[in-house]
C-alpha cells in the first residue's frame, strides 16, 4: 500500500516535494484554497484551507489510512511583519495539531531570518533568537514548533532559485532580465558572497528528514552549494542559456530606506537588506554528512533554471 504524504502548499517549495514525492513512488495529498499542484497520476490536489480544523483533519486520513508525514508549505498572504504574524502561528498550530492526531511529523521549510549572528557563517548550531519584524516571527514560530508535542523538522535554506521559483531576488527579477540581455539590478552589493539555496535540494532534503525519526525535532540546513555574489549567479544564468556575462548594477541602499518611509513594501525590503549590503553565508556541511547529500553545482542548476524560464 503507498504511504499518503499531505503537503499544504502549492508554491515553488510544496509544489517541488509534491513532485518528487510523486516520483518516487508515493501517494500525494496536496492541499490548497484553489485545488492547485503538481500534475501527477500519484498526486491528489484538494481545495482545503488549513485553517479549518475539520477539513485538514479528514485530509490527513482516509479509507485507506493515515498521512506518514506533513510538509507545511504556506506562507503568509503578504511579505509583512503584522501579516505573518496573524496567518501564520494559527495555521501552523492547526496543522501540528491535525498530524499530531495521526501519528505524522510535520516538516517545515525555514528562513535564516531567526539567525541572530550574519557576519559569519550561520550553521545548523548558531544562535536562532533575533528580534523585531520579520526576524522576531520566525525566532517565534520556531520556539512555538519547539514546544508542541507533535515532531517536527525545519528545514533552513537561504534565498531560493530554481524551476517554479517566481517571486525572488533569484527568480523574476533576474532570470528574465538576464534572458532579454537587460541589465540586472540588485538589492545591495552584487560583489559580496550570498548563499542561494536549489528549490529541489531543499525539497529532497526535507523528504529524507521526514523518513528519519532520529532527526525529527531539530533545525536542518538544507544542502546549499557555496556562497556566490549575485554578479555571479547572473553570469551563471547567462553561461547556461549562452549569453554574454550581463551587466549588474545595484540598487542604491539610500533609496530603498528612503522609500521605505512612504511605502510599506519598501520598509520591508529595507528591514531585510543587511543580507545584501555585507557576506550572508550559510554553512550546511553538518546536514549534508547527516543525509548523505551534497548541493546540485551551480552551473547544473542554473541550467535547469534558465530551461525552466524559456519553456514558460
Amino acid at each position: 500500500m503507498q504511504e499518503l504524504h499531505v503537503v499544504a502548499g502549492a508554491g515553488p517549495v510544496g509544489h517541488t516535494v509534491a513532485a518528487q514525492l510523486a516520483e518516487q513512488g508515493h501517494r500525494v495529498r496536496v492541499l490548497t484554497r484553489s485545488g492547485s499542484g503538481p500534475d501527477h497520476p500519484n498526486v491528489e490536489r484538494l481545495r482545503v484551507d488549513v485553517n479549518d480544523r475539520d477539513a485538514l483533519a479528514g485530509a490527513v486520513r482516509d479509507g485507506t489510512g493515515t498521512a506518514v508525514a506533513v510538509y507545511m508549505c504556506i506562507h503568509g498572504s503578504a511579505y509583512r511583519a503584522d501579516v505573518w504574524e496573524r496567518e501564520l502561528p494559527g495555521a501552523e498550530t492547526t496543522v501540528l495539531d491535525a498530524a499530531g492526531a495521526v501519528g505524522a511529523a510535520v516538516v517545515f521549510p525555514e528562513s535564516l531570518y531567526s539567525y541572530r549572528d550574519t557576519d559569519r557563517p550561520m550553521t545548523e548550531d548558531s544562535p536562532r533568537d533575533a528580534s523585531g519584524g520579520k526576524r522576531g516571527v520566525r525566532t517565534r514560530l520556531l520556539a512555538a514548533r519547539a514546544a508542541h508535542a507533535t515532531p517536527t523538522v525545519s528545514v533552513v535554506a537561504s534565498d531560493f532559485f530554481g524551476p517554479h521559483v517566481r517571486t525572488a531576488h533569484a527568480g523574476e527579477r533576474m532570470v528574465p532580465v538576464v534572458l532579454a540581455g537587460r541589465t540586472v539590478r540588485v538589492l545591495g552589493s552584487p560583489d559580496v558572497p550570498h548563499s542561494f539555496t536549489y528549490v529541489p535540494d531543499l525539497a529532497a532534503a526535507m523528504i529524507a528528514a521526514a523518513g528519519r525519526p532520529d532527526l525529527w525535532n531539530r533545525v536542518l540546513h538544507a544542502p546549499t552549494a557555496p556562497a556566490v555574489t549575485q554578479r555571479e549567479l547572473a553570469g551563471a544564468y547567462a553561461t547556461a542559456a549562452g549569453l554574454p556575462s550581463p551587466s549588474v548594477g545595484a540598487i542604491p541602499s539610500w533609496m530603498v530606506r528612503a522609500g521605505s518611509g512612504v511605502s510599506r513594501d519598501m520598509r520591508e525590503l529595507a528591514e531585510m537588506l543587511y543580507q545584501f549590503t555585507d557576506p550572508f553565508v550559510m554553512d550546511s556541511t553538518a546536514t549534508e554528512k547527516t543525509l548523505g547529500s551534497s548541493p546540485t553545482p551551480l552551473p547544473e542548476a542554473a541550467a535547469a533554471t534558465v530551461r525552466w524560464w524559456q519553456n514558460r
